[in-house]
């Protein structure tokens, strides 16, 4: 029998302005659930999970948690003002009994050290401090929205790990698919304001999704047959009792009703990018280059050469200087040493990480037309402004919107119509799929897979890099970059490892050409040597005193329950005492079991 769910929501309606945004929403969140929540930039996701962790109150429907079950919620935009710093900000979101090593323990995992000031966080390390708080207390349920956001492939594999190896039940919406397939056993999709549930995995998602709205489209096609010969037989039909009539009339009058009010799948985005003449076969060749700060090697001796139609990914950890080498190869910055040669007929067009090239007053025609009235030009054809809005998802009305009171997502959308707009044979993109929905991301895919013109991306989304790229150039560290032949997958196996952390990136053994465009031999995984965290070193000292205060916790629950009366005097009680001596004794036995690991890893380490 299935226990009972320990968070869910039921029939949730909210209606912003006079547009309903849920009409119907359900999930149930039972004991180590793993639960994704799927749909569409503005089907309403976020405003889901805040309901479920309890900020946003509905207009109609139900919420429940089950008594003394604790929730925390990872908002997208996190609040640190009155926090002298990062670790105070954590250890605020601890509760009673919870392990007040845990915070500084996490804030070290995310790369921080605590004493971070709030005012002087980036929106990166506000989020990693965020995520800290939120995972410190390892509450019953996590609703995490889009927690890899500004995290780095480091930090998001970090996370994977941490969240797998944790008790909580999870709600998470996140746009990384490979995030969403590895930690996934539930699908929830909010489409049209109503959920419907998928008792899989997010890898068996798009298949279900699909099939579910061909069996719409036919049972739409069905109707609308039916609606025919209804109306054939308004016009011709024999006339029958006026009784039948009228209820024949009244069924029309439904199905019409019901077909004015389906609201079909929110409109695809449709991406097309204008294709300028093919530049020269060489497109880039980049000789020695070295671009160093205050003495710190980013880019130390590199050489490449990038043809027309490759399909170069740059991937390393936060910091590594991925921007820095994307604006030297591209001739947007000067090295210091070396030389960068750009091929001829080059016409490049850029998707920039920060969305620096947008003009907040600016409003979203004139972004998209630069202002030189109602019409863009792809290609050869030109199209009316209003229509190529839509292909990006956006209302008629918002056309004269600023771009200031836009989403993120809309502001990449934005930055994506323009880059594919204009003619190019090169796109440089820096972080596209910030901000950007699933569905957006598979179109966006399909287009790089389309265009004929050179592409080099920095992402730290495993799964589209595997889907577009051909080649990965990876940081080593010290400024020093290696191309590994395929997609990121491809160069896990030939390294042998992922992108690890700064400070801890794999040395190429010596003697090898840093920076040559061959792809690398698979490189030998180095001996497994016995080592300890600080998270174990912490537990390695406090695990005798929290199992001496669980095995004194346990005699006094003992003594109680050797009294002989104290059955007969309070049954209800005496389950109770019995039921946490049994959970104490389980605690007590898993403390023991891993102080004894830690003990033997700390032996092996000094041995």
């Amino acid at each position: 029998m299935a226990s009972p769910p320990v968070l869910y929501l039921k029939s949730i309606k909210l209606t912003f302005g006079a547009t309903p945004l849920l009409t119907g929403a359900d999930i149930s969140v039972g004991e180590g659930d793993r639960i994704t929540l799927v749909g569409r930039n503005g089907s309403g996701k976020s405003t889901l999970l805040k309901i479920a962790a309890g900020m946003v109150e509905a207009d109609d429907g139900e919420r429940f948690v089950q008594p003394g079950k604790t929730v925390r919620y990872l908002p997208q935009e996190p609040d640190l003002t009155g926090f002298a710093n990062t670790l105070a900000y954590v250890e605020a979101g601890l509760g009673p009994g919870d392990e007040a090593y845990r915070a500084q323990y996490l804030l070290n995992e995310l790369g921080l050290t605590g004493e971070e000031a709030p005012a002087a966080l980036s929106g990166g390390e506000a989020r990693r401090a965020a995520l800290a708080r939120v995972l410190a207390p390892e509450p019953d349920i996590l609703l995490l929205d889009e927690p890899t956001n500004h995290l780095d492939l480091p930090a998001i594999e970090w996370l994977e790990s941490e969240l797998k190896s944790m008790r909580s039940a999870l709600v998470l919406i996140s746009h990384d698919r490979r995030f969403l397939e590895n930690l996934s056993r539930t699908t929830v999709w909010l489409d049209r304001g109503r959920t419907r549930t998928l008792d899989r995995g997010f890898a068996h998602f798009e298949a279900w999704r699909d099939q579910v709205l061909e069996e719409e489209e036919r049972e739409l096609q069905k109707l609308d047959k039916r609606i025919e010969a209804e109306e054939h037989w308004m016009r011709y039909g024999v006339t029958a009792r006026r009784k039948r009539n009228v209820r024949r009339v009244e069924l029309l009058a439904t199905m019409r009703r019901e077909k004015r009010e389906h609201r079909g799948p929110q409109g695809a985005v449709r991406l097309e990018a204008a294709q300028a003449d093919a530049s020269s076969k060489l497109v880039i060749e980049a000789k020695g280059v070295t671009k160093r700060y205050d003495g710190r090697p980013i880019v130390e001796n590199v050489s490449a050469r990038i043809a027309r139609g490759d399909r170069i990914g740059i991937v390393g950890p936060n910091g590594a200087g991925k921007t820095t080498l994307l604006r030297l190869l591209t001739g947007d910055l000067e090295p210091d040493e070396g030389t960068v040669k750009l091929g001829v007929s080059l016409q490049m067009q850029t998707l920039d990480q920060r969305r620096d090239s947008l003009d907040p007053e600016t409003t979203l025609a004139d972004a998209l037309t630069d202002g030189k009235g109602d019409w863009v030009v792809i290609g050869e054809e030109k199209r009316h402004v209003i229509g190529y809005m839509k292909d990006f998802l956006f209302q008629p009305e918002q056309a004269r919107t600023p771009l200031s009171a836009l989403s993120g997502g809309e502001r990449g959308r934005v930055m994506l119509a323009r880059a594919l707009s204009r003619p190019s044979n090169m796109l440089v993109l820096d972080e596209p799929t910030n901000d950007l929905d699933l569905e957006t991301l598979d179109l966006l895919e399909e287009m790089l897979g389309d265009y004929t013109g050179t592409v080099i991306v920095v992402s730290h989304d495993r799964d589209f890099l595997d889907r577009v790229v051909t080649s990965v150039m990876m940081a080593e560290g010290d400024g020093r970059w290696t191309e590994y032949a395929g997609g990121y997958a491809d160069m896990v196996a030939q390294r042998g490892a992922g992108v690890v952390a700064r400070g801890g990136a794999a040395k190429k053994p010596a003697g090898d050409a840093s920076g040559s465009r061959t792809a690398a031999a698979p490189a030998t995984p180095a001996k497994n040597r016995a080592k300890l965290s600080f998270k174990d070193k912490h537990a390695l000292e406090t695990l005798p005193g929290y199992i001496e205060e669980l095995t004194d916790k346990a005699d006094r629950m003992r003594k109680q329950l050797a009294d002989p009366q104290f059955y007969s005097r309070d049954p209800k009680g005496f389950s109770l005492v019995s039921a946490a001596l049994a959970d104490l004794d389980e605690q007590r036995s898993r403390a023991e079991d891993e102080w004894l690991r830690l003990e033997m890893l700390r032996e092996a380490t000094e041995g």
